[in-house]
């Protein structure tokens, strides 16, 4: 018996079964999930490796090819591709389509984990990482203000307004762009050092031996247990200036003040973010792999107005970029 024959004699169930189709389709409609790209789970791996104060050709030489020759022997890659900076290198892998990406992550960390014997002792642990199709920020926050200094707006944001950023659901991270950390920046004079017969690594082995916390254990008494707490680690920039670089023959300690200075500054100043040509502090939003960047902009912005109530007078905050805009305007498109 076909349907139409069953339609047509029967004109109630024939409109009943026509309601229950588009019922099931405004309900499935509904719940589409809306991205910008299909969910992909490529088989790519990166592997990100930190080794301070060294140049490019070092870290090309003695960090990314020491890696790529290990990596190189892994079964199914496609290509790979990398790229060495002051300080950073960085390696991606890619997989044929049939690998398995946790199975290809794991080999990785093992190629890894056997060449670290022959990376320089002070690199930092290497990062391996499954790189994910659409794990570039989606949205850009940008804080700024004419009173506080960049240091200051740095740290503000990360205390009271990136927790409340992080927390919202479907974000993945949030990226921070042009921060300013507090820290203790050394500066030296050359002409002195050489004067001193003082070199910087010196001084860094000064740092290391005497800018410490110990640890001091507990007094034990008959009735009462105190906690002692000894403070050994350097704070000010005058603790820093008389902090004993070496001996001389003739007994004279040389301190850092004889051979350059200290002062409180930003850890980093080569990255920097502008908004208006201001000076500015940005955040960016990162989705989960399997979030929906429309939920996650209608949350951001939803609570932008209560974190602008907690900010401290002058300083702004804004959102600058988002991306879920032509997703918005594709979706008109659509109906």
């Amino acid at each position: 018996m076909k349907i139409s024959n069953v339609c047509i004699d029967r004109p109630v169930f024939a409109t009943v079964l026509s309601l229950v189709i588009v019922l099931l389709g405004l309900v499935s409609f509904s719940k589409l999930t809306v991205r910008e790209y299909p969910q992909t789970d490529s088989p790519v791996v990166s592997v990100q490796t930190t080794y301070a104060g060294a140049s490019a050709d070092i870290m090309e030489s003695q960090v990314t090819q020491v890696l790529e020759e290990s990596l190189s022997g892994i079964e199914g890659i496609d290509y790979m591709t990398s790229s060495s900076q002051q300080g950073r290198s960085r390696i991606n892998i890619t997989f044929n389509m049939n690998r398995d990406p946790d199975s290809a992550a794991a080999d990785v960390r093992d190629r890894v984990s056997r060449s670290r014997g022959r990376l320089p002792m002070d690199v930092d642990e290497p990062v391996i990482a499954k790189v994910e199709a659409d794990s570039q920020p989606i949205m850009f926050v940008s804080f700024s203000s004419d009173r506080m200094s960049p240091m200051e707006l740095s740290d503000f944001v990360d205390r009271y307004v990136l927790d409340q950023l992080q927390t919202v659901p479907g974000v993945a991270t949030v990226n921070q762009i042009g921060e300013r950390k507090y820290s203790m920046r050394i500066w030296l004079d050359a002409q002195r050092m050489a004067a001193y017969g003082v070199t910087p690594q010196d001084v860094a082995n000064a740092l290391r031996q005497q800018n410490v916390e110990v640890p001091a254990g507990l007094v034990e008494g008959k009735y009462r247990e105190y906690s002692v707490l000894t403070e050994t680690d350097l704070k000010t920039p005058e603790d820093f200036n008389n902090l004993v670089i070496r001996k001389t023959g003739s007994g004279y300690l040389v301190r850092l003040i004889d051979v350059g200075r200290a002062e409180l500054g930003p850890a980093d100043t080569r990255f920097a973010m502008f908004n208006n040509g201001r000076t500015a502090y940005g955040l960016g939003i990162t989705k989960q792999a399997t979030a929906n960047p429309l939920d996650i902009s209608n949350a951001v912005r939803a609570i932008m107005p209560r974190i602008r109530k907690t900010l401290p007078p002058g300083m702004q905050a804004e959102v600058i970029v988002d991306f879920s805009r032509s997703i918005r305007e594709s979706i008109k498109n659509v109906y």
